[in-house]
């Protein structure tokens, strides 16, 4: 009797490829096929796992969780790897990780697989997370295995045995979508002189083609997450959704980085995060409102190593749970509304409020009501300057 095994299948070229890889050597494969907000057409997906040999496909809704349990505590944190990725394949990651356990669990297999690359991040992400929800599940990753060095050699061994799929040499990008953005990779964009064309860009519009006048979004927020979008209250994935439809039309969110991956490589990647970046916007204006400088400033430095976390695949750690701890005590008071400018690919906050804000105008004021002692500041320079003073 073959031996089972769980298969987190995408849909895409390398698992549609280790299916049937799989399945030659073998296994009877399960597909696992998560839903995440990529819009895919789940039922074309399972037609195409079957035809490549699956003997099982299970579509998870995980689109719920995703945002309340992973978007939302990055964006809490402000993580952005970078300065520029806003890590929406990276939090995928372990929540497919965690459900590819419950499943094997369900269906007696101790053996699960996924598709990422030897040189890739999604390989640890994947990995480290099973390994850490459940050690004794053995992890088998066909692309690092196989005898198909190139993504041409895939496509000639998808083509062979008649698997369909949706990359062509001509435009053999490597794409990853869900609710919170999109990662592009490989083809052309491997050079790094390489200018993007349109046709990779899946959800923006070019900044030439985006409208000429700017668009006011008010976003409200309550204890750190967004509720409100113009005075509508929207359900988390409505909300997300909203934003990538009206960010993608101003261009909003593209971006074009040399990243550092965690095998020690340089890669070029190519993202599109539209409501991630009006989002995160919009939250650090209104916490720049509300939380001291101290605070504010300790709280920079917890954002570049939770980004770190998220990027390295170990949200599933002691550090990730404790910070966690930090950032929700500093969202009780993040609340209230935010005006985020949009134009011709910037998202600007250009105005905040909030019930719990620490700014008094009485004291930052230059004109009349002015409250602010200006006599008290000669003796506090000399005291802030005192160690630095030079004798001579």
């Amino acid at each position: 009797m073959a031996k089972k095994i769980i298969l987190a299948y995408s849909g895409g070229l390398d698992t549609s490829v280790s299916v049937r890889w799989l399945k030659e050597k073998g296994f009877s494969v399960v597909c696992f096929l998560a839903d995440v907000g990529q819009g895919q057409d789940f039922q074309v997906a399972k037609k195409r796992a079957h035809k490549a040999g699956a003997a099982k496909v299970i579509v998870g809704n995980l689109k719920k969780e995703f945002v309340e349990d992973f978007i939302w505590p990055s964006l809490k944190a402000n993580a952005v790897y970078e300065s520029k990725y806003l890590l929406a394949t990276a939090l995928s990651r372990p929540l497919i990780a965690k459900k590819l356990v419950e499943v094997a669990h369900t269906e007696g297999a101790k053996l699960v697989a996924h598709g990422s690359t030897g040189k890739g991040n999604d390989q640890v992400r994947f990995e480290v997370s099973i390994g850490a929800l459940d050690s004794k599940l053995k992890v088998i990753a066909p692309v690092r295995e196989w005898d198909l060095p190139t993504r041409e050699a895939e496509i000639r061994y998808a083509k062979v045995h008649k698997i369909p799929i949706d990359v062509t040499k001509k435009k053999p990008y490597s794409l990853d979508k869900n609710l919170w953005g999109i990662s592009i990779e490989s083809g052309k964009l491997e050079d790094p002189w390489f200018e993007p064309k349109e046709d990779v860009f899946q959800i923006t519009k070019p900044i030439e083609k985006s409208p000429n006048k700017a668009c006011y979004l008010k976003i409200y927020f309550k204890k750190g997450v967004p509720k409100k979008l113009n005075g509508k209250t929207l359900n988390a994935i409505a909300l997300i959704k909203k934003l990538n439809e009206i960010g993608g039309r101003y261009s909003i969110g593209r971006s074009d980085l040399i990243e550092d991956r965690l095998v020690g490589i340089k890669s070029r990647e190519v993202y599109e995060a539209p409501a991630a970046k009006i989002l995160l916007e919009a939250h650090k204006a209104l916490e720049s409102l509300v939380l001291d400088r101290e605070t504010l400033y300790f709280k920079d430095i917890v954002s570049l190593r939770y980004s770190r976390l998220i990027y390295d695949g170990l949200w599933y750690t002691p550090l990730k749970e404790a910070l966690d701890k930090f950032v929700e005590h500093t969202q009780r008071n993040v609340e209230g509304v935010v005006n985020v400018k949009l134009l011709k690919g910037t998202a600007s906050a250009v105005g905040r409020k909030s019930p719990n804000s620490l700014y008094k105008e009485e004291l930052a004021t230059y004109g009349k009501g002015d409250k602010f002692d200006q006599s008290l500041a000669k003796g506090f320079i000399e005291l802030w300057g005192l160690p630095y003073r030079k004798k001579r």
